[in-house]
């Protein structure tokens, strides 16, 4: 190829609009390695998490009429040793608009989701309840990836902070590391994920939405209620 006709594709591809990278199947997706956490205890694992930043999708939902909602497409990997079980805890905070919410599951928005991001059903998508049921397979080195794919929902974000320019997402499940502080109050570790959405909150506009790096692990209190056994080492002293 000569250096004109380089030249005329990069100017091309620069003027193309943003909707149309976002058709792109691996538009803006961000690949995440473990790391380590001084409040690490014994054999901790994680797992390697991958996403596409939050986007945004006008969608009938069951009961409630047509909504705008948020989601993001995820997928977790393996590469331990023995498969591990993922029951993730998606949590969604806006900074600048106080609000906190909690992922969702709800199969026809998961539908329409689909039809979107996996047309041919080729990930076969999953959701936080589903996801957990088999145990994600081990990744072993030097071989493809046996990536899980699922999606986190949040069906409120537009009702009720539709204009927020920054929010962070918690996601909690991809590692068994917990802590217990010396008020008994006991810690997840999870993954923390920044956010910035360059616009005025006008328009349904997922290419708005851009991450911040760097990600951070870190251990909190989550607010979901899952359905979790916690480990010996993290037990409240009953005082017997």
């Amino acid at each position: 190829m000569d250096i004109s006709r380089r030249s005329f594709l990069a100017s091309s591809l620069a003027l193309l609009p943003a909707a149309a990278w976002a058709q792109r199947p691996n538009f803006n997706e961000r690949q995440i390695a473990p790391r380590l956490n001084v409040q690490d205890k014994g054999d901790i694992w994680t797992l390697h998490f991958n996403f596409k930043d939050p986007r945004m999708l006008p969608v009938d939902v069951p009961g409630r009429g047509r909504k705008v909602i948020w989601y993001m497409w995820y997928q977790v990997v393996n590469r331990t040793n023995e498969p591990h079980t993922f029951i993730p805890d998606f949590e969604l905070r806006t900074r600048d608009r106080n609000t906190v919410h909690n992922d969702e599951v709800l199969p026809a928005v998961q539908e329409a989701i689909r039809k979107v991001e996996d047309p041919t059903n080729r990930y076969n998508i999953q959701n936080s309840v589903t996801i957990s049921k088999t145990p994600i397979p081990v990744t072993k080195p030097d071989s493809m990836p046996r990536a899980v794919t699922g999606v986190a929902i949040w069906t409120d974000v537009f009702d009720r902070a539709r204009d927020t320019a920054h929010f962070d997402v918690f996601v909690s499940g991809l590692s068994n590391g917990w802590s217990i502080d010396d008020d008994g109050k006991i810690r997840r570790k999870a993954l923390h994920l920044e956010f910035k959405r360059y616009g005025d909150g006008s328009k349904v506009d997922s290419t708005e939405i851009r991450w911040v790096e760097p990600e951070s692990w870190i251990y909190r209190i989550t607010s979901a209620n899952v359905d979790i056994k916690l480990p010996p080492s993290v037990q409240p002293d009953t005082g017997k």
